[in-house]
């Protein structure tokens, strides 16, 4: 543990349980932070909050239920103080065409990852506000440029990073920071269980050698929780996604002509079939909710 503008602090994280949120967690507790631990899967929660070298609190709910967060919130405020940092990295996918999705799963992405995101700032922002805090948005290169096969969470990723530079906006004058993390490739069991699907597997391997690398949950989140302490607006996990920011514009008309290349020739070797909601955490969603598998 050592000095940190974290220090002393709480710092609130969703999608706890396991890969990038476990991290960010122990990231921010190496640094002496309190955390709490937000999402499904209470003993996972429970397991990460007890191997925390600070005091931790694990709470079960779903970001999409505004009344859970708010309860969330006053409990976070009563038992570790309030939210100095709040993360809102919960986060869900699927795969596969779109004309052939689950109406109910696509949905279901965009309101985890977009309004679940939105939900929970609504709730911290009091506290944010009277603690001068840190909104962090986990966004993707997905915010940058969108890829043919992952329409709802393209879509959802998007939505985030607008609602933070507009959320940004809004609460400058109040001393109030967002910062969005913009993420490549993460392992994580959502980006493990997309490579068992040959189509996702392969739409990966033929990006640039830089962008079908897949980085450490661990790593990641250290160069996230680094760009907390000095309050930046945009942390870039790999350091390179940053040159993406000023091409962007040149993503969509490059993305159209290698998937037309590309895509008949992979739907050749297997048919594109949608894959439902994507890993371990996509199962704990599923299984919280009662949705279809």
């Amino acid at each position: 543990m050592h000095s940190s503008p974290l220090g002393d602090r709480t710092v609130v994280v969703t999608g706890a349980a396991r890969g990038l949120g476990a991290a960010l967690a122990r990231e921010a507790a190496a640094r002496g932070a309190r955390v709490a631990l937000l999402g499904h899967e209470k003993p996972l929660l429970e397991s990460v909050a007890a191997g925390l070298p600070t005091t931790a609190l694990a709470l079960e709910l779903d970001v999409t239920d505004p009344a859970a967060l708010d309860a969330a919130a006053r409990t976070v405020r009563t038992r570790l103080g309030p939210a100095s940092v709040v993360i809102a990295n919960a986060g869900i996918a699927e795969g596969g065409p779109f004309v052939t999705s689950d109406p109910a799963t696509w949905r279901r992405v965009v309101d985890v990852n977009l309004v679940g995101s939105a939900q929970t700032a609504r709730a911290f922002l009091p506290d944010l506000i009277d603690t001068a805090g840190h909104y962090l948005q986990v966004a993707s290169l997905a915010s940058l440029g969108a890829a043919p096969l992952m329409s709802a969470y393209c879509a959802s990723k998007a939505g985030v990073e607008a609602f933070a530079h507009s959320l940004r906006a809004e609460v400058a004058h109040q001393g109030v920071s967002v910062g969005i993390a913009y993420l490549n490739w993460t392992g994580t069991d959502m980006v493990h269980d997309a490579n068992r699907h040959a189509v996702l597997r392969q739409l990966r391997l033929h990006m640039p050698p830089p962008a079908r690398r897949v980085y450490s949950a661990q790593a990641v989140a250290g160069r996230i929780v680094r760009g907390l302490e000095r309050r930046r607006t945009a942390v870039y996990a790999p350091p390179w996604l940053r040159l993406v920011q000023p091409v962007r514009a040149a993503l969509p008309p490059l993305v159209l002509r290698l998937a037309r290349r590309r895509l008949p020739l992979l739907e050749a070797e297997e048919p594109f079939l949608p894959t439902g909601l994507l890993g371990a955490g996509g199962e704990a969603d599923r299984a919280a909710t009662g949705g279809a598998p």
